[in-house]
């Protein structure tokens, strides 16, 4: 950036040459005013918002942790650990609490990085990307949800009713769902939290 306008400019609203410290201070307000603002990640908060909402189930004596059925379907899609799904997951997969805690970090990123893109620049505080990140890790539908709608046009009480909407798991409401829900809308409002 051509910084010599801005230079002259300030020179002539000071009627006086600039001296180095004026230039420093310049030069560092530019600076700052040009820093894109670093992109939203999921705080130590938001990490625990999923992890207690998603839980280490099918922990084994042996620290092991073995995957387990959709609870709504008794089948697919296969989970373990902190809630991972996908490829190479299924019946007889175990992993090791380090391979979980791996997972979900990758995917906890993966996530803030989708829920950033679908909000765009719409102001956002953390507890408020840390529920939308935790609702995206479940239900993967922050792209297509009413509540992002809601979100990004600043209707932060429609948003936060939206998430008592994803409740439901193969036709039928989830207790599980429900407390998950009322933990996230409570964190989007700006409260604590702890399930």
């Amino acid at each position: 950036m051509n910084r010599t306008p801005i230079f002259a400019a300030v020179r002539h609203l000071l009627a006086r040459p600039l001296i180095e410290a004026d230039v420093r201070a310049l030069d560092s307000a530019i600076d700052a005013a040009l820093e894109l603002p670093a992109p939203l990640a999921v705080s130590p908060q938001g990490a625990g918002l999923v992890r207690r909402s998603e839980g280490l189930a099918k922990l084994r004596p042996d620290g092991m942790v073995e995957a387990y059925p959709d609870p709504a379907t008794g089948a697919d899609p296969w989970t373990i650990g902190w809630g991972a799904t996908g490829e190479g997951i299924g019946p007889g997969t175990v992993w090791t609490r380090t391979q979980c805690d791996a997972r979900l970090e990758t995917d906890l990123a993966r996530h803030a990085e989708e829920v950033a893109d679908a909000i765009g620049d719409a102001p956002t505080s953390q507890q408020q990307f840390d529920a939308l990140v935790s609702f995206h890790y479940n239900t993967g539908a922050i792209a297509r949800a009413t509540l992002t709608r809601r979100h990004i046009a600043g209707d932060y009480a429609g948003a936060a009713e939206e998430f008592s909407r994803w409740v439901y798991a193969a036709g039928k409401v989830m207790k599980g769902l429900v407390r998950r829900r009322e933990a996230e809308a409570e964190v989007y409002r700006g409260r604590s939290c702890e399930q």
